[in-house]
Protein backbone atom coordinates (compact mmCIF):
# COMPACT_ATOMS: atom_id res chain seq x y z
CA UNK A 1 0.00 0.00 0.00
CA UNK A 2 1.43 3.36 -1.02
CA UNK A 3 0.62 6.47 0.99
CA UNK A 4 1.25 9.82 -0.65
CA UNK A 5 3.52 12.45 0.83
CA UNK A 6 0.59 14.85 0.95
CA UNK A 7 -1.47 12.48 3.09
CA UNK A 8 1.49 12.04 5.41
CA UNK A 9 1.76 15.80 5.76
CA UNK A 10 -1.98 16.16 6.30
CA UNK A 11 -1.88 13.52 9.02
CA UNK A 12 1.00 15.33 10.74
CA UNK A 13 -0.91 18.62 10.69
CA UNK A 14 -4.44 17.36 11.35
CA UNK A 15 -6.31 18.22 14.52
CA UNK A 16 -9.87 17.35 13.56
CA UNK A 17 -10.81 14.03 11.97
CA UNK A 18 -14.26 13.01 10.77
CA UNK A 19 -15.15 9.51 9.56
CA UNK A 20 -18.19 8.24 7.65
CA UNK A 21 -18.75 4.47 7.65
CA UNK A 22 -21.22 2.33 5.74
CA UNK A 23 -22.18 -1.30 5.25
CA UNK A 24 -18.78 -2.28 3.87
CA UNK A 25 -17.00 -2.01 7.21
CA UNK A 26 -19.63 -4.24 8.83
CA UNK A 27 -19.53 -6.73 5.95
CA UNK A 28 -15.96 -7.51 7.01
CA UNK A 29 -17.45 -8.70 10.32
CA UNK A 30 -19.86 -10.98 8.48
CA UNK A 31 -22.87 -8.69 8.79
CA UNK A 32 -25.29 -9.39 5.91
CA UNK A 33 -27.16 -6.59 4.17
CA UNK A 34 -30.57 -8.21 4.89
CA UNK A 35 -31.91 -6.42 1.83
CA UNK A 36 -32.14 -9.29 -0.66
CA UNK A 37 -31.79 -8.57 -4.36
CA UNK A 38 -34.07 -6.26 -6.30
CA UNK A 39 -37.60 -6.64 -4.99
CA UNK A 40 -37.09 -10.19 -3.69
CA UNK A 41 -38.75 -11.35 -0.48
CA UNK A 42 -36.56 -11.31 2.63
CA UNK A 43 -39.09 -12.08 5.39
CA UNK A 44 -42.36 -14.02 5.23
CA UNK A 45 -42.86 -13.16 1.58
CA UNK A 46 -42.24 -9.45 2.07
CA UNK A 47 -39.42 -7.41 0.48
CA UNK A 48 -37.05 -5.35 2.61
CA UNK A 49 -38.67 -2.00 1.93
CA UNK A 50 -42.03 -3.37 3.07
CA UNK A 51 -41.11 -5.15 6.30
CA UNK A 52 -38.67 -2.34 7.19
CA UNK A 53 -41.14 0.49 6.74
CA UNK A 54 -43.01 3.06 8.80
CA UNK A 55 -46.22 1.60 7.35
CA UNK A 56 -45.49 -1.80 8.92
CA UNK A 57 -44.84 -0.18 12.31
CA UNK A 58 -48.31 1.36 12.16
CA UNK A 59 -50.07 -1.76 10.85
CA UNK A 60 -48.23 -4.73 12.37
CA UNK A 61 -45.65 -3.78 14.98
CA UNK A 62 -45.42 -7.37 16.22
CA UNK A 63 -44.25 -8.54 12.81
CA UNK A 64 -41.67 -5.76 12.72
CA UNK A 65 -40.30 -6.92 16.06
CA UNK A 66 -40.07 -10.51 14.79
CA UNK A 67 -38.08 -9.33 11.78
CA UNK A 68 -35.73 -7.20 13.88
CA UNK A 69 -35.22 -9.95 16.44
CA UNK A 70 -34.24 -12.24 13.58
CA UNK A 71 -31.67 -9.65 12.47
CA UNK A 72 -30.47 -9.12 16.04
CA UNK A 73 -29.94 -12.86 16.39
CA UNK A 74 -27.61 -12.87 13.41
CA UNK A 75 -25.80 -9.70 14.50
CA UNK A 76 -25.20 -11.10 17.99
CA UNK A 77 -22.77 -13.56 16.43
CA UNK A 78 -20.81 -10.83 14.61
CA UNK A 79 -17.85 -9.11 16.23
CA UNK A 80 -15.99 -5.86 15.57
CA UNK A 81 -13.12 -6.29 13.12
CA UNK A 82 -9.68 -4.60 12.89
CA UNK A 83 -11.18 -1.58 11.11
CA UNK A 84 -13.56 -0.94 14.02
CA UNK A 85 -10.68 -1.19 16.50
CA UNK A 86 -8.47 1.04 14.36
CA UNK A 87 -11.10 3.78 14.64
CA UNK A 88 -11.03 3.39 18.42
CA UNK A 89 -7.28 4.09 18.30
CA UNK A 90 -7.80 7.01 15.93
CA UNK A 91 -10.27 8.55 18.37
CA UNK A 92 -7.62 8.37 21.08
CA UNK A 93 -4.97 9.98 18.87
CA UNK A 94 -6.96 12.77 17.25
CA UNK A 95 -7.44 16.05 19.06
CA UNK A 96 -11.04 16.15 17.83
CA UNK A 97 -12.77 13.06 16.42
CA UNK A 98 -16.25 12.30 15.14
CA UNK A 99 -17.51 9.01 13.74
CA UNK A 100 -20.66 9.17 11.64
CA UNK A 101 -22.15 5.81 10.70
CA UNK A 102 -25.00 4.65 8.51
CA UNK A 103 -24.88 1.25 10.20
CA UNK A 104 -27.37 0.15 12.87
CA UNK A 105 -25.46 -2.90 14.13
CA UNK A 106 -23.76 -1.15 17.06
CA UNK A 107 -20.34 -2.65 16.24
CA UNK A 108 -18.55 0.69 16.58
CA UNK A 109 -19.82 1.06 20.13
CA UNK A 110 -18.96 -2.53 20.97
CA UNK A 111 -15.41 -1.91 19.73
CA UNK A 112 -15.09 1.06 22.08
CA UNK A 113 -15.61 4.21 20.01
CA UNK A 114 -17.26 6.88 22.14
CA UNK A 115 -18.05 9.82 19.84
CA UNK A 116 -20.58 8.25 17.44
CA UNK A 117 -23.40 9.80 15.46
CA UNK A 118 -25.72 6.98 14.38
CA UNK A 119 -27.62 8.45 11.45
CA UNK A 120 -29.94 5.47 11.04
CA UNK A 121 -30.34 4.43 14.66
CA UNK A 122 -29.29 1.30 16.53
CA UNK A 123 -30.86 -2.14 16.34
CA UNK A 124 -30.24 -2.69 20.06
CA UNK A 125 -32.44 0.21 21.14
CA UNK A 126 -36.20 0.66 21.25
CA UNK A 127 -38.15 3.91 21.01
CA UNK A 128 -41.59 4.93 22.20
CA UNK A 129 -43.94 5.69 19.32
CA UNK A 130 -45.53 8.49 21.33
CA UNK A 131 -42.96 10.34 23.43
CA UNK A 132 -39.81 9.22 21.56
CA UNK A 133 -37.93 8.17 24.72
CA UNK A 134 -35.29 5.51 23.98
CA UNK A 135 -34.44 2.29 25.80
CA UNK A 136 -31.42 0.02 25.51
CA UNK A 137 -32.04 -3.61 24.54
CA UNK A 138 -29.52 -6.17 25.76
CA UNK A 139 -28.04 -7.76 22.64
CA UNK A 140 -28.19 -11.20 24.28
CA UNK A 141 -31.97 -10.99 24.91
CA UNK A 142 -33.51 -12.55 21.79
CA UNK A 143 -36.37 -12.43 21.15
CA UNK A 144 -36.88 -9.10 22.84
CA UNK A 145 -40.26 -8.75 24.50
CA UNK A 146 -41.35 -5.15 23.89
CA UNK A 147 -42.84 -3.54 26.95
CA UNK A 148 -44.78 -0.32 27.33
CA UNK A 149 -42.99 2.98 27.72
CA UNK A 150 -42.34 3.72 31.40
CA UNK A 151 -43.05 7.40 30.80
CA UNK A 152 -46.31 7.39 28.82
CA UNK A 153 -47.23 3.65 28.41
CA UNK A 154 -46.92 4.02 24.63
CA UNK A 155 -45.81 1.09 22.47
CA UNK A 156 -42.12 0.56 21.80
CA UNK A 157 -40.64 0.04 18.34
CA UNK A 158 -37.09 -0.57 17.07
CA UNK A 159 -35.03 2.64 17.19
CA UNK A 160 -34.01 2.34 13.54
CA UNK A 161 -34.82 4.65 10.65
CA UNK A 162 -37.20 2.82 8.32
CA UNK A 163 -38.46 3.47 4.80
CA UNK A 164 -40.77 6.46 4.84
CA UNK A 165 -39.07 8.09 7.85
CA UNK A 166 -36.78 11.07 8.33
CA UNK A 167 -33.40 10.97 10.05
CA UNK A 168 -33.51 11.64 13.80
CA UNK A 169 -33.69 15.34 14.60
CA UNK A 170 -30.28 16.97 14.86
CA UNK A 171 -28.23 13.92 13.82
CA UNK A 172 -27.37 15.02 10.29
CA UNK A 173 -26.94 18.63 11.38
CA UNK A 174 -24.39 17.59 14.01
CA UNK A 175 -22.60 15.39 11.47
CA UNK A 176 -22.54 18.23 8.95
CA UNK A 177 -21.07 20.64 11.51
CA UNK A 178 -18.21 18.23 12.17
CA UNK A 179 -17.66 17.60 8.46
CA UNK A 180 -17.46 21.35 7.96
CA UNK A 181 -14.56 21.86 10.36
CA UNK A 182 -12.52 18.67 9.97
CA UNK A 183 -9.02 18.51 8.46
CA UNK A 184 -9.30 14.94 7.17
CA UNK A 185 -12.53 13.19 6.20
CA UNK A 186 -12.52 9.40 5.79
CA UNK A 187 -15.18 7.65 3.69
CA UNK A 188 -15.08 3.96 4.63
CA UNK A 189 -17.12 1.11 3.19
CA UNK A 190 -19.99 3.15 1.83
CA UNK A 191 -21.41 3.21 -1.68
CA UNK A 192 -21.89 6.98 -1.38
CA UNK A 193 -25.32 6.57 -2.92
CA UNK A 194 -27.50 7.15 0.14
CA UNK A 195 -28.31 10.78 0.89
CA UNK A 196 -28.10 12.86 2.94
CA UNK A 197 -25.17 10.87 4.42
CA UNK A 198 -23.28 10.89 1.12
CA UNK A 199 -23.45 14.69 1.15
CA UNK A 200 -21.19 14.88 4.20
CA UNK A 201 -18.09 14.22 2.10
CA UNK A 202 -19.13 17.01 -0.25
CA UNK A 203 -19.55 19.36 2.71
CA UNK A 204 -16.09 18.42 3.98
CA UNK A 205 -14.50 18.98 0.58
CA UNK A 206 -16.17 22.37 0.15
CA UNK A 207 -14.54 23.38 3.43
CA UNK A 208 -11.08 22.23 2.32
CA UNK A 209 -10.83 18.91 4.18
CA UNK A 210 -8.62 16.19 2.70
CA UNK A 211 -10.88 13.32 1.58
CA UNK A 212 -9.70 9.71 1.90
CA UNK A 213 -11.76 6.77 0.66
CA UNK A 214 -11.28 3.12 1.67
CA UNK A 215 -13.40 0.70 -0.33
CA UNK A 216 -12.81 -2.53 -2.27
CA UNK A 217 -14.76 -1.08 -5.20
CA UNK A 218 -14.84 2.16 -7.14
CA UNK A 219 -17.78 4.31 -6.00
CA UNK A 220 -19.34 7.61 -7.08
CA UNK A 221 -17.21 9.13 -4.29
CA UNK A 222 -13.86 7.86 -5.60
CA UNK A 223 -13.21 10.69 -8.06
CA UNK A 224 -14.26 13.27 -5.48
CA UNK A 225 -11.66 12.07 -2.98
CA UNK A 226 -8.07 13.28 -2.80
CA UNK A 227 -6.87 9.77 -2.10
CA UNK A 228 -8.59 6.40 -2.59
CA UNK A 229 -7.42 3.04 -1.28
CA UNK A 230 -8.90 -0.03 -2.96
CA UNK A 231 -9.18 -2.85 -0.45
CA UNK A 232 -10.57 -3.96 2.89
CA UNK A 233 -10.80 -1.39 5.65
CA UNK A 234 -9.62 -4.00 8.17
CA UNK A 235 -6.32 -4.27 6.31
CA UNK A 236 -5.78 -0.66 5.22
CA UNK A 237 -7.11 1.48 8.05
CA UNK A 238 -4.84 0.12 10.83
CA UNK A 239 -1.81 1.00 8.70
CA UNK A 240 -3.04 4.57 8.22
CA UNK A 241 -3.95 5.05 11.88
CA UNK A 242 -0.42 4.04 12.89
CA UNK A 243 0.81 7.19 11.12
CA UNK A 244 -1.18 9.57 13.32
Amino acid sequence: MEISQELLERIAESKRVCVLTGAGISAESGVPTFRGGGHSAVWKGMPFDEISSAKMVRENLGEVWEWFDYRRGILAKCKPNPAHFALVELEKKAEDFTLVTQNVDGLHGRAGTKQIIELHGNINRSRCVKCEIRFKIESSVIPHQPEKCVKCTGELRPDVILFGEMLPGGAFEEAAENAMICDIFFVIGTSAMVYPAAGLAEIARQNHAYLVEINPEITPMTNLCDEAFAGKAGEILPLIVELF
